[in-house]
């Protein structure tokens, strides 16, 4: 069974820094994406960053590039989110993914900035930027 359990969230002032991780188990991942995602009250759950485990390519929303980094540890299957300069507007639930793409009839199509490409999902940590 897979799990994908996050931590690191919590309380900051705006301009500080936070780092989530989010520990995986119940599989080899290697051939996955690993995803973050973000809820804020009243909105859509939306991408936030990614990270192939394998070779390392990484993915950013343009609302974060610059600001936060996506890692992964290969010894210890995690994957982290450095989250500096943080703002009011990052604050939220934030989600750690696995998968990165699906099965459209005998097609496999790749989606690493989407909900769907996800199959697995931990149970979120919450994010407070205060201003």
């Amino acid at each position: 069974q897979v799990q994908l359990v996050e931590s690191g969230g919590g309380l900051v002032q705006a301009g500080g820094s936070l780092r989530l991780s989010c520990a995986a188990s119940g599989r080899t991942f290697s051939s996955y994406v690993m995803g973050w995602f973000r809820q804020a009250p009243g909105k859509e759950r939306e991408f936030v960053a990614a990270i192939r485990w394998s070779g390392g390519s990484t993915y950013y929303a343009d609302s974060v590039k610059g600001r936060f980094t996506i890692s992964r540890d290969n010894a210890k299957n995690t994957v982290y989110l450095q989250m500096n300069s943080l703002k009011a507007e990052d604050t939220g639930v934030y989600y750690c993914a696995a998968g990165g793409s699906y099965t459209s009839g005998s097609y496999t199509i790749v989606a690493v900035t989407t909900e769907r490409g996800y199959a697995y999902w931990g149970q979120g940590t919450q994010v407070t930027v205060s201003s």
